[in-house]
C-alpha cells in the first residue's frame, strides 16, 4: 500500500511540474505582458508586474520616470503628487518622477539618452522631434501585445481612427500618437493695431501670394522702420504655392500632383533658387531680421510680446488666442495659397513612447488607458490643481488672477498635446468653446488632403553615411542661402546642388524611392 501511494505521489508531482512547464512556455508566447510573441518582432522588453488584477498580491508601488519638452512649471510635482493619489485610490500603485528637456536639446538630448541605455519608462516625442530617429534605432518598446491587453480602450479608440499604422515600423507598435485631426496650412498673421495707427488699409484674408507677403513685409518697414517685422524665410510660402511636401527627410520631398511620388532634393527645385533670391533681397532691404538665421529665442514668445510684427503661423494660430502681453495688441491674418492642395498633419504629429528599457510597461500603459476613460483624471493631467493652476468659469479653463500663457505655473505645458483627448478638452482662455470641432472641420476641407505616404516610416540605415554627409552640408551651406546671407546666390545655390551630388544624393534618393514605392503597392 505504502508503495502505491509513492508512485500515486510521484505521478502527481511529475504532472504538477509539467503543468508548470507548460504554463511558463504558453505565458511567454501569448503576449500576456511578459514576452510579446514572434508577431511583435521578438521584442523581449517587458514589463516586470502584471496588472494588479492579476494576482492577490498587494501592487508594489513603482516609479514612473517621465520625460517632455519644453520647461518645468512651477507646480508640475505638486500636480503630479495629486494624479498619484488619485491614481492610487483607482488601484494603479504609482509615483511619478515628471523631467523637462527644453525642446531646443530635446532631440539630440534623446538620441543620446537612448545610445547610452538610459533607463526611463515614457517620453513625449513627434515627427518633428526625434519620434523617427527613435524608432529606428530600436529605442522605443514593441507595445502590439501590452497595448491591447493593458489599454484596452484607448486601443480601440486607435483601431477606430485607424492611426496605429503611422507608428507602426515592420509590422511593431512603438508609439502612441495623438488622437487629433488638425492641418497647418500656413497664414500670415500681422499687428492690425498697428496698421491701423499707420493708415494702412491690409484687409483680413488679403495676403494670399508671395508677392503679397513681399509687399506686406514693405509696408510695415516703411510704417515701422526700427521696428524687427520678420523671421521667416519665404522658402516655405513658395512650397505651398508649388504643393511640395516636405518629407521631413533630409531635404527630400515631393510634389502632390505627381501621382507617381516621385522623390527629389529640394535644392534641385526651380522655387528654392526663386526662393534664395527673394530671400537675399529680404535679407539686403532688412525685410528679414538681420540675426534670423541664428537667432535661438521663441519665435512664439517673440510674437506674443510684441518683439516681431509679422510672423508665419497655422490655422490654429490664427483661431486661438494668441496671449498677447499687452490687451491692445491685435491680430489680422490671411491664408497663403487658399486654392492649393496642403497635406494634413500625421498622426505622428504628437506621441508618448515607451522606452525599450522600462520595466514598467504595463503601469504606463494602465495609466494612459485611464486617461482615456477618466475625466477627472484628464482635468488633473491637463489643468492641473483647481483654483491653485487653473480655475473653473462655466465649463472654462481659466487662468487664475495674476497668471497667462507666460507666467503659468502649470497650465499649457510642454508636451500636453499627446494626452490631448477631444472627448474631455474643456475650452480654455487659448482655445475657446468648439475649437477643437471647428479645427478637425477646416483639416476636413476639400483641399485639405491626407498624404498619400502618412505612416510611412523611411529608415536610413543602408544610407546612414551619405545622409550624415548631407546634413553637415545641409547645416553649412543651405541656411545662408535660405535666409539671403550669401552674396551671389546664383552661385551658393550651384555649388550647393554639386557638393549634395558628390555627398551620394543619388543612393539616398534610390533608396527613398525604393520604400516609398514598396509602402504605396502594399496599401494597393
Amino acid at each position: 500500500m505504502k508503495k502505491k501511494v509513492r508512485i500515486m505521489s510521484l505521478a502527481l508531482a511529475t504532472t504538477m511540474s509539467l503543468s508548470l512547464m507548460l504554463s511558463a512556455c504558453s505565458s511567454g508566447n501569448n503576449g500576456n505582458g511578459n514576452t510579446p510573441n514572434s508577431s511583435s518582432g521578438g521584442n523581449t522588453n517587458a514589463p516586470k508586474e502584471s496588472a494588479a488584477t492579476e494576482s492577490t498580491e498587494p501592487e508594489k508601488e513603482v516609479t514612473l520616470k517621465f520625460y517632455f519638452g519644453g520647461d518645468k512649471k512651477a507646480a508640475t510635482d505638486e500636480v503630479w503628487s495629486k494624479v498619484s493619489d488619485y491614481v492610487k485610490e483607482k488601484g494603479l500603485n504609482v509615483k511619478f518622477d515628471i523631467n523637462f528637456i527644453p525642446f531646443g536639446d530635446f532631440k539630440d538630448k534623446m538620441l543620446v539618452m537612448a545610445a547610452s541605455g538610459d533607463k526611463w519608462d515614457m517620453n513625449f516625442d513627434g515627427d518633428w522631434l526625434s519620434y523617427k530617429q527613435m524608432a529606428a534605432k530600436g529605442s522605443y518598446m514593441t507595445l502590439n501585445d501590452l497595448l491591447p491587453q493593458y489599454a484596452p480602450n484607448l486601443y480601440k479608440k486607435y483601431e477606430e481612427q485607424g492611426t496605429l499604422g503611422a507608428a507602426t515600423v515592420n509590422g511593431n507598435i512603438v508609439g502612441l500618437p495623438w488622437t487629433m485631426k488638425m492641418n497647418e496650412r500656413k497664414f500670415v498673421a500681422w499687428r492690425s493695431d498697428l496698421t491701423e495707427k499707420a493708415g494702412l488699409d491690409i484687409p483680413e484674408g488679403s495676403v494670399k501670394t508671395i508677392e503679397d507677403m513681399d509687399k506686406l513685409l514693405r509696408q510695415m518697414k516703411e510704417a515701422y522702420p526700427n521696428e524687427r517685422i520678420n523671421r521667416t524665410t519665404p522658402l516655405s510660402i513658395f512650397m505651398i504655392r508649388d504643393e511640395w511636401v516636405d518629407l521631413n527627410f533630409h531635404g527630400l520631398g515631393f510634389y502632390l500632383n505627381d501621382p507617381a511620388v516621385k522623390v527629389q532634393p529640394v535644392e534641385q527645385q526651380p522655387f528654392y533658387m526663386e526662393a534664395s533670391k527673394l530671400a537675399k533681397v529680404w535679407y539686403d532691404e532688412n525685410l528679414i531680421n538681420r540675426d534670423a538665421m541664428i537667432d535661438k529665442t521663441d519665435e512664439a514668445a517673440e510674437w506674443r510680446n510684441g518683439k516681431k510684427l509679422v510672423t508665419v503661423t497655422s490655422h490654429e494660430w490664427v483661431e486661438a488666442n494668441p496671449g498677447f502681453s499687452d490687451p491692445s495688441y491685435k491680430l489680422t491674418a490671411s491664408e497663403f495659397y487658399p486654392d492649393k492642395k496642403f497635406i494634413n498633419r500625421t498622426a505622428l504629429a504628437n506621441v508618448v513612447a515607451i522606452n525599450r528599457n522600462s520595466k514598467n510597461a504595463d503601469r504606463v500603459l494602465r495609466f494612459l488607458d485611464m486617461i482615456e476613460t477618466d475625466k477627472t483624471l484628464y482635468d488633473l493631467v491637463q489643468y492641473g490643481i483647481e483654483g491653485k493652476t487653473y480655475v473653473l468659469n462655466g465649463d472654462t479653463a481659466e487662468y487664475p488672477d495674476g497668471m497667462d500663457t507666460t507666467t503659468s505655473n502649470y497650465m499649457e505645458w510642454g508636451g500636453q498635446w499627446a494626452f490631448w483627448k477631444p472627448q474631455f478638452m474643456r475650452p480654455t482662455m487659448t482655445y475657446g468653446q468648439g475649437f477643437w470641432e471647428n479645427e478637425a472641420k477646416f483639416a476636413s476641407e476639400p483641399n485639405n488632403v491626407n498624404s498619400p505616404i502618412d505612416g510611412l516610416f523611411l529608415a536610413e540605415d543602408a544610407i546612414k553615411n551619405e545622409v550624415a554627409k548631407r546634413d553637415a552640408a545641409s547645416d553649412e551651406l543651405s541656411r545662408p542661402i535660405e535666409f539671403g546671407v550669401v552674396k551671389d546666390v546664383d552661385k551658393a545655390v550651384n555649388d550647393y546642388i554639386e557638393t549634395q551630388k558628390k555627398n551620394g544624393l543619388d543612393a539616398i534618393i534610390t533608396e527613398t524611392q525604393k520604400q516609398i514605392d514598396a509602402f504605396i503597392a502594399n496599401k494597393k
